[in-house]
């Protein structure tokens, strides 16, 4: 049988090839390649430009994505009005002149690129694999002699058939990018499950609330904000908000901690670069904005992206697009927003650290995810959880935790929240046998002196009250046997080492004031 280490490890293993197979497939040869035709095509036609239009997938926009004097940004063309549009509706031909005379689609163009359009040939890009057309070719402004003909439509729709065949083949590339991108984070999650992140525990009212809130925002497209101490779990919150969403959990989710992140390196992270788009940049790589398209992107620590980086940020979340450090390609982004911070949001905007724009930007809902003192229901089930997963990934078989830990466990703030749980829980079972329960001895957790003297009075809570007359009764016990902790064991009527483990809970004989040394005898 196969040990989960052995699963891990293979998973990793293909997680590093699907990162090798994502840095090999890349976009800059097929816009080199699209832009010779650009150059090619009114040299070999005696005409003044081109334009290659291209339609969206999924939307079946058309779009102006290359073309002569096409420095600033993709067009948009429509489907009725435009010629571009009637050449890709019907699969046809069209030829089209005294332009300059007439109003249209053309002259919006020619506007943007101060041009005069006179005549036009356009013909469509059929697919190679299927019956329906990927986009289409203009060749403007036939010099001599003067019109295009059927002669050019024919000799054009020859060459764009080699066309088409580039054009497909990079769409295989970026669908194979996307699915080893899917393949990477489904991994990922698994590997993650395997060692126990994404199990999620709620027995308390309070996360009972948040799992609620996250229910509902799941499948919507709203953006999220999500506030909570270091260690609360915000990123499995996150996770569980973009996989309760039928449109997104097969597509990315993309986590960046924006406090790990240099201010230099902030927007080649989001944006991407081109190759030499400055020293280092031996290859294009996609920025987190086009890695996360389809799915989510999660922001840690929002709090900290630098005030320089913000505008630029704001700027592609609005329009929805942006371009790599040295590209003149304008990428389009579309991805929900998860943005989560250990610090109050709206404090850092009253400080000028943050900006207000920005700030309602980035979400219509927002989650306060309470620390583990506030959700003591949470404790035990948390610590039962890990500790199955841990036992699995070590391969031990340690039985479980034994009274004491588990009261000192309810009893501890943990400043350090459920992640300081987990790597409590981690370090135990390393340091506990196979078949031996979790003893106190190994703990290197403490409980603070003044839950043992300042208690609230009037609180109600039981395990408050129950600690509070064991450490009553104990030094009663003590007291009478003067420290002899064999007979205050019987005394008590518990066993001599129980008196023990309690005595090393409480930090009795460190804390309190005893007239009388302890003794075993």
């Amino acid at each position: 049988m196969t040990k989960p280490g052995e699963i891990h490890q293979r998973l990793v293993n293909l997680k590093s090839l699907l990162d090798r197979i994502n840095r090999a497939w890349g976009s800059r040869d097929y816009e080199d390649l699209m832009q010779f035709f650009v150059e090619i095509f009114p040299s070999l036609f005696k005409a003044e430009r081109c334009s290659i239009f291209l339609t969206e997938a999924e939307t079946q926009d058309i779009w102006l994505q290359f073309g002569t004097g096409l420095k600033e940004k993709e067009i948009i063309a429509p489907k009725s009005g435009s010629i571009v549009g009637k050449a890709i509706t019907t699969g046809l031909p069209v030829i089209q002149g005294r332009l300059d005379q007439s109003a249209g689609f053309h002259q919006e163009i020619d506007k943007k690129t101060e041009f005069t359009t006179r005549n036009i040939l356009c013909v469509p890009i059929i697919s190679i694999v299927g019956n329906y057309t990927v986009g289409a070719v203009e060749i403007l402004n036939k010099m001599e002699p003067y019109d295009f003909d059927d002669a050019d439509a024919v000799l054009l729709g020859r060459i764009v058939k080699f066309l088409a065949l580039s054009i497909e083949n990079h769409r295989v590339s970026e669908e194979i990018i996307r699915i080893s991108r899917g393949m990477h984070e489904e991994i990922t999650r698994t590997g993650e499950i395997l060692k126990g992140k994404h199990r999620f525990i709620a027995s308390s009212y309070a996360m009972r609330q948040v799992l609620d809130i996250a229910s509902k925002v799941g499948p919507l497209p709203v953006n999220v904000f999500i506030t909570g101490a270091s260690g609360t779990g915000k990123e499995v919150i996150a996770r569980l908000i973009h996989e309760s969403s039928d449109d997104r959990r097969m597509r990315p989710f993309v986590a960046v901690n924006c406090s790990s992140i240099p201010e230099t390196l902030m927007e080649s992270e989001f944006f991407g670069f081109e190759k030499g788009a400055f020293t280092g940049a031996v290859t294009a790589r996609m920025g987190r904005f086009e890695e996360a398209s389809g799915g989510t992107l999660f922001l840690d620590e929002i709090a900290d992206m630098p005030l320089s980086i913000q505008p630029k940020f704001l700027r592609a979340i609005q329009e929805s697009e942006g371009k790599r450090l040295g590209g003149q390609k304008t990428h389009r982004y579309q991805f929900r927003i998860i943005s989560a911070s250990s610090r109050d949001l709206r404090e850092e905007v009253k400080k000028g650290n943050f900006r207000e724009d920005l700030f309602f930007r980035l979400f219509s809902v927002d989650i306060t995810i309470p620390p583990l003192c506030k959700r003591r229901d949470d404790i035990v089930p948390l610590a039962l959880m890990f500790l199955e997963e841990i036992n699995a990934r070590f391969n031990k078989h340690v039985r479980g935790f034994s009274s004491e830990v588990m009261e000192l466990f309810e009893n501890f703030e943990w400043p350090g929240n459920v992640r300081q749980l987990q790597h409590e829980v981690e370090r135990l079972v390393a340091l506990t046998g196979d078949g031996e329960t979790i003893s106190i001895d190994h703990c290197s957790l403490r409980v603070p002196t003044f839950l043992s003297h300042d208690s609230d009075p009037d609180s109600l809570s039981l395990p408050q009250h129950r600690r509070n007359t064991e450490i009553r009764l104990i030094l009663k016990a003590l007291q009478k046997t003067k420290g002899n902790k064999i007979q205050a064991a019987a005394l008590l009527d518990i066993t001599r080492q129980s008196l023990h483990n309690k005595i090393k809970l409480y930090q009795i004989e460190k804390t309190m004031s005893l007239s009388f040394p302890l003794t075993e005898d």
